[in-house]
């Protein structure tokens, strides 16, 4: 795989579970927890792999559709993501390196989240680090009617913010995105956070730490 760019871009979209918050291992916790006292326990079925980079809604929906709970899908997102915001503001785990690159990203082009979480949840993230004020434009899947791995997501996040979506660079790190990306038709670095080159491989690059990601951004020619 090329380790370089195809072509210059002209805004940066930042995936945020996995790429700007170390929040995957933090997602399944809220869940194995609201399971739990739900009373599915060890019983709940869900592989949690499968669902990095996709939607709560779509978690909740098949679980729903395994189960039949008492709940109804409004009251298990609710519970689902109050318990994930405490969790995230009780650790703040922002990746180490990611504020400076966002903010040298926003210092040279428009600068987008596009995000599988709700906007409660985004917002209770950037709210870390100071981060919020390099955003021009924040997407969740709440805005789209398909998630990722549909293009949906990205293609809207290009239009708020008035780029064409060949001329956008994403960042992911999941293989859902990773399509999502490339089904919008923009370029994609994906960095190993959460899992493993081989199954990221349908990135533009594949990088494993944010000082890689740094000097491809950052390297000369880029603009």
């Amino acid at each position: 795989m090329s380790q370089q760019l195809f072509r210059p871009f002209a805004a940066v979209i930042f995936d945020m579970d996995g790429v700007i918050v170390d929040s995957e291992p933090r997602h399944e916790r809220s869940f194995r927890e609201v399971f739990a006292e739900m009373g599915y326990g060890d019983r709940h079925g869900v592989h949690f792999p499968d669902y990095y980079g996709r939607s709560d809604l779509t978690l909740w929906q098949d679980f729903i559709a395994k189960h039949r709970p008492p709940q109804s899908l409004d009251e298990l997102l609710n519970w689902r993501q109050d318990r994930l915001i405490r969790i995230l503001q009780a650790d703040e785990p922002i990746f180490d390196g990611l504020p400076e690159i966002v903010e040298r990203c926003a210092a040279r082009w428009p600068v987008a989240v596009a995000s599988g979480s709700l906007h409660p949840v985004i917002d209770a993230v950037l709210a870390m680090k100071n981060l919020r004020q390099h955003f021009s434009a924040i997407v969740s899947s709440q805005d789209v009617p398909h998630g990722k791995p549909a293009p949906d997501i990205f293609l809207h996040a290009a239009e708020l913010l008035q780029r064409r979506p060949e001329g956008c660079l994403v960042i992911e790190d999941s293989a859902a995105g990773v399509a999502a990306a490339n089904a919008a038709g923009m370029q994609v670095i994906a960095i190993t956070n959460t899992l493993p080159r081989e199954r990221l491989q349908g990135a533009t690059v594949v990088v494993d730490t944010y000082q890689e990601l740094a000097q491809l951004l950052f390297e000369p020619g880029q603009a």
